[in-house]
């Protein structure tokens, strides 16, 4: 009897085990799988020439805007002014703050600015 209770418990500590070894198994290929699929967005989002550069070399005037804007820029930009037209005038205002808080001479900054003048005003009408 105590050789059958030493054989079922040392049956299920090989089972614990075993499962074990398996969902650590299967953790690491999901962890893998998850960084090919980012390493393949992060491909995907990357600008098509590698020769564009990503920041804008520094300007000689202060009101001269960059001559190749970033994606971030454009993003942003996009992203404040679809909240205007969605009805969300502070969001819409808080993005385009951060837009020209990031990129200070971006080819935005006149829209941007012109942007937050109106959006100000409908928040200021009741």
């Amino acid at each position: 009897m105590r050789g059958l209770f030493l054989f079922v418990a040392i049956g299920a500590i090989a089972v614990i085990v075993w499962y074990l070894v398996r969902l650590r198994r299967q953790f690491t290929e999901r962890q893998e799988a998850a960084e090919a699929r980012m390493m393949t967005l992060v491909a995907q989002a990357r600008p098509a020439t590698a020769a564009a550069p990503l920041l804008v070399p520094a300007q000689t005037t202060e009101t001269a805007p960059p001559a190749v804007e970033a994606p971030q820029e454009r993003l942003l930009f996009d992203a404040a002014q679809k909240a205007g037209e969605a009805g969300e005038p502070a969001l819409a205002i808080q993005l385009y703050a951060k837009l020209l808080s990031r990129f200070p001479k971006t080819i935005f900054t006149a829209r941007a600015r012109t942007a937050v003048e109106d959006l100000k005003k409908k928040l200021a009408k009741p």
